[in-house]
C-alpha cells in the first residue's frame, strides 16, 4: 500500500492531502472561485497556481496529491511538476477515470464532464494517465461509484483492475450522492479470485454530510485507506459561506471555519487521508490548521447540529453553478 509511507511521516499535516478538483480547470462548483483564481484562467496561468499549490504543500508536511482524468489538466499539471522535481520520492499519487472532461477549457459549457464506468472507457483513459504519470502514479480510481454503477458488476473490468494491482498499482473507488452507504457496501464486496479487488475508498463526509460514516468505519476495519473529499462541502463550509455553529466555534478556536471544518473529520478513526481542496496557498495554509485544532465536547455536539438529510444535502450540491 502507498499510503504505508504517510505511517512513518513525523508531520502534523501528512494525513491531509490536497485535490486538485478546483484548479485543474477554469470551470468547477466550489462556491468563492471568482475571488480566488483570476480572471483570465488560462491553461498556463492554472498550471502556475497549481505549481504554487503543491510547492506549498510539499513544503508543509502534505504528502497525498490527489487528481482525476476529468479534473482538466490536472494530471498533466501534476505530471509536469513531478518531473522537476524528482527527488521528491516520499509522494503518494492518485488519479481517477470513468469521467472524460468535455468542458474545452470553457466555464459555460452545457456538460463539464461525462460519466462512463465501462472496460474501453477504462482502457483509453488508463493509457493517458500513464502517459502523463508514469511510474509516479501509486493508485488509480474508480470516479463516483453508486450502487447502480456497472464498475460494481462488470467482472472483465474487474480482472483487468486485478492485473493491474498485481502490476504493483493501488486500486480504488470514490463515491458521491445520497446512497454512498449502499455503494461503499457494495465495493467492499467485489473479489477477484477470492481477494477483495479495492484497497482505497474515497467518500464525501462533512459536517453537513455525515451518512457515509459507518460504511467508512467498515472500510477501514477491512484494511481499506479511508480517503475523506469535499470536507468543505464546496465552499459552503468556508468563511463567508459557513452556517452559525460553524462560526461560532471558529471563533473560539481562533481559526478560520474552514480549519474547524477538516478538524472535524480529521478526529474520526476511520480516515486515513482528508483532501485540501484550496485554490490560494492562503487557503491551503488555513486548512492545514486542522492539523491542531482541539474541539471539546461541547463544541462537537454544536457542531453536530449542522447535519443535512443526505438527499437534502445532494440537491443542493446539484444546484451548485459552475463557476
Amino acid at each position: 500500500m502507498p499510503f504505508a509511507r504517510l505511517a512513518t511521516a513525523t508531520t502534523p499535516t501528512c494525513h491531509i492531502g490536497l485535490g486538485l478538483a478546483a484548479v485543474g480547470r477554469p470551470g468547477y462548483i466550489n462556491l468563492g472561485r471568482d475571488q480566488d483564481l483570476p480572471a483570465e484562467r488560462t491553461v498556463d496561468a492554472l498550471r502556475n497556481r497549481t505549481h504554487e499549490l503543491l510547492d506549498a504543500a510539499y513544503a508543509q508536511g502534505v504528502r497525498y496529491f490527489d487528481a482525476a482524468r476529468s479534473y482538466g489538466r490536472s494530471e498533466e499539471f501534476l505530471a509536469d511538476w513531478l518531473k522537476a522535481r524528482p527527488a521528491f520520492d516520499d509522494i503518494v499519487v492518485g488519479s481517477k477515470w470513468g469521467y472524460t472532461y468535455t468542458a474545452d477549457w470553457s466555464t459555460d459549457a452545457d456538460r463539464h464532464e461525462v460519466k462512463d464506468h465501462a472496460l474501453p472507457t477504462y482502457e483509453r483513459q488508463r493509457a493517458e494517465s500513464d502517459a502523463l504519470l508514469g511510474d509516479r502514479l501509486d493508485l488509480y480510481q474508480i470516479h463516483s461509484v453508486t450502487p447502480d454503477s456497472p464498475a460494481l458488476t462488470d467482472k472483465e473490468l474487474h480482472a483487468k483492475l486485478a492485473e493491474a494491482a498485481a502490476q504493483g498499482l493501488t486500486i480504488g473507488f470514490s463515491t458521491s450522492g445520497p446512497a454512498q452507504t449502499d455503494a461503499i457496501r457494495a465495493a467492499l464486496a467485489v473479489t477477484v479470485d477470492g481477494e477483495p479487488l479495492f484497497r482505497t475508498v474515497q467518500s464525501t463526509y462533512n459536517a453537513l454530510e455525515t451518512s457515509a460514516a459507518p460504511a467508512l468505519a467498515e472500510a477501514h476495519d477491512a484494511g481499506l485507506t479511508v480517503i475523506v473529499k469535499e470536507g468543505m462541502a464546496n465552499g459552503r463550509l468556508a468563511g463567508p459561506h459557513a452556517p452559525d455553529a460553524m462560526r461560532e466555534v471558529a471563533e473560539e478556536a481562533g481559526l478560520g471555519c474552514d480549519a474547524v471544518a477538516l478538524a472535524v473529520i480529521l478526529r474520526q478513526p476511520w480516515a486515513g487521508v482528508v483532501l485540501s481542496g484550496a485554490a490560494t496557498t492562503n487557503q491551503l495554509a488555513s486548512n492545514l490548521h486542522a492539523a491542531v485544532v482541539d474541539l471539546d465536547d461541547d463544541q462537537l455536539t454544536r457542531l453536530a447540529t449542522l447535519v443535512e438529510e443526505p438527499h437534502t444535502y445532494w440537491e443542493r450540491r446539484g444546484q451548485l453553478p459552475w463557476h
